[in-house]
């Protein structure tokens, strides 16, 4: 495959550029996070815009590969097969659903929000890694 040195240049300019956004929208503060959580206390919506832009975009960028052949630096689209709703969906939703609300942050706007110094971050960091770890150590299948 050629284009492989361009790989990595775009994943660093597309997570700068999400980075950018989350700083830019206040995203990176967790009691942001929050407050959008809180429907019945002192509710910020302003989470709901950032959203509704994200899907936006999001939806964009699938109508493209509909129109694509192959994307621009890759043999082929690495797009979710599987539609089914299961158990381990469910309890890993809800799992990070709880870590983002107690935490205030997702893994994205967690390590983006490290640069900042916030005394919380590098805790939700260290066990959002030790989740991950544990995942796939325990919960995924290797095969022999």
């Amino acid at each position: 495959m050629k284009h492989t040195k361009l790989r990595p240049v775009a994943a660093l300019a597309a997570g700068t550029l999400f980075g950018f956004g989350l700083a830019l929208s206040g995203m990176l503060d967790p009691v942001r996070v929050q407050g959008f959580l809180d429907v019945f206390g002192v509710w910020d919506p302003s989470l709901a815009f950032v959203l509704g832009g994200a899907v936006a975009v999001a939806m964009a960028g699938m109508a493209s590969i509909r129109r694509m052949s192959r994307p621009l630096l890759a043999d082929r689209f690495h797009v979710p097969m599987n539609s089914r709703i299961d158990a381990p969906l469910v309890i890993g939703s809800a799992i990070f659903g709880l870590g983002w609300g107690l935490g205030g942050f997702c893994p994205g706007p967690a390590l983006a929000s490290l640069s900042l110094g916030l005394t919380p971050t590098p805790v939700f960091v260290a066990f959002m890694l030790a989740g991950m770890v544990a995942h796939d150590r325990f919960f995924v299948e290797r095969p022999s």
